[in-house]
């Protein structure tokens, strides 16, 4: 699916004129504070349910206003060339998230319908960021990356997002039993059995989906010249040692997590482990280098959702300040070859001719100033 269609109203400096995209490529320019980045921002809110830049909602909507809502029109992408994408009447898909600030209630719709949970919104449109904070995924703690393999998870696996919520519920529980200074043998040996449970589940999803990622990432290495590649090596870590159950662990540590007061192994604990000769990559990769990897693992990413027939859609915020010229045309190129939609923003016009040496795909591109795009 690709987003062709874009609305919204009270969300940030944008207008709320409705706006066609190209399933293929687009490339947004305009001075800082124009509201490019907000189009991206819109965008990430039907495919992740929340901005990518801050954490509430108040930060999003326009001054004065308590409701903002986001409207998206999907049709088959670059699957189906012969769609009329002026005729609102063609789209497979509408998609809607509304959130009324003073309630804090969030409404969802697809195709008109009521749904409960963002994961239905979400499954539509897989939407994939990439701008100056995605490069914590190397630099940043096991938060980042076990956040990165779960998107992934997510969009490969239906039933993660149900089994993931469960855990969380769970082992938030846990935790405040943990903390309740007088342990109750009873209650978290319960507690324990759940857990391990659902932790299984979760792993079990995470090495499926991690295998894929990783058979991708391979080929994607093989075809860059760069001499880190031979000693590279990537891991899955499950948060404990798998060897031995998961309530064993938990019951051999229980010491241990009463101090702490809080769950210290399972699947709240799992890393994707980057080395590079037995190192980790945080501490031996360049800063440029460190750029390419996680560069290549969102590619790969795309690459494993492209071999189950989905298209995402790629959210490239302001990569002319963090990329070089060479790889953002790497970046685009192999984009071009997934066959992925991407949104490209940047202050200066972009340079087609930079971006594709070989043949230039599909695209549109728009001024924005001022919170409106026009077509150039």
């Amino acid at each position: 699916m690709a987003l062709v269609k874009l609305q919204t109203e009270h969300f940030r400096n944008l207008s709320s004129v409705p706006v066609s995209f190209s399933p293929s490529f687009n490339l947004l320019f305009g001075e800082n504070g124009s509201g490019k980045t907000s189009v991206l921002e819109a965008i990430g809110y039907l495919g992740l349910g929340r901005s990518f830049r801050v954490s509430r909602h108040q930060a999003v909507v326009q001054h004065g206003q308590q409701r903002l809502t986001v409207f998206g029109g999907l049709d088959q992408g670059l699957d189906n060339a012969m769609i009329d994408r002026e005729d609102p009447g063609q789209l497979v898909h509408r998609l809607g998230f509304a959130r009324d600030i003073g309630s804090k209630e969030t409404t969802l719709r697809v195709d008109g319908e009521a749904v409960k949970n963002l994961s239905s919104l979400a499954r539509h449109l897989p939407v994939s960021v990439i701008d100056p904070g995605v490069f914590d995924i190397v630099a940043g703690g096991p938060g980042k990356r076990r956040q990165f393999l779960d998107w992934a998870v997510f969009h490969v696996e239906p039933s993660f997002a149900n089994v993931w919520q469960q855990c969380q519920r769970v082992t938030s529980q846990r935790n405040q039993t943990l903390r309740n200074g007088r342990l109750d043998e009873a209650l978290i040996r319960v507690w324990d059995s759940q857990y391990a449970q659902l932790a299984n589940r979760l792993t079990e999803a995470r090495q499926a989906a991690f295998a894929l990622f990783e058979s991708a990432f391979k080929r994607l290495l093989e075809e860059v010249d760069a001499p880190w590649v031979e000693g590279m090596k990537m891991d899955f870590y499950p948060g404990w040692d798998i060897s031995q159950p998961l309530s064993d662990v938990l019951a051999a540590h229980r010491e241990q997590e009463l101090r702490m007061g809080h769950t210290l192994y399972g699947p709240n604990r799992a890393d994707v482990k980057l080395r590079f000769q037995g190192r980790p990559v945080a501490e031996t990769f360049s800063r440029g280098q460190q750029k390419t990897l996680v560069i290549l693992m969102k590619i790969a990413q795309g690459m494993v959702l492209s071999s189950l027939g989905k298209q995402v859609t790629f959210l490239l915020d302001d990569i002319n300040a963090e990329l070089d010229v060479s790889h953002r045309a790497m970046l685009a190129k192999k984009l071009y070859e997934l066959r992925c939609q991407v949104f490209m923003t940047s202050i200066e016009p972009p340079r087609p001719d930079e971006l594709w040496r070989d043949g230039k795909p599909e695209y549109r591109m728009f001024h924005v100033e001022h919170g409106k795009l026009k077509e150039e």
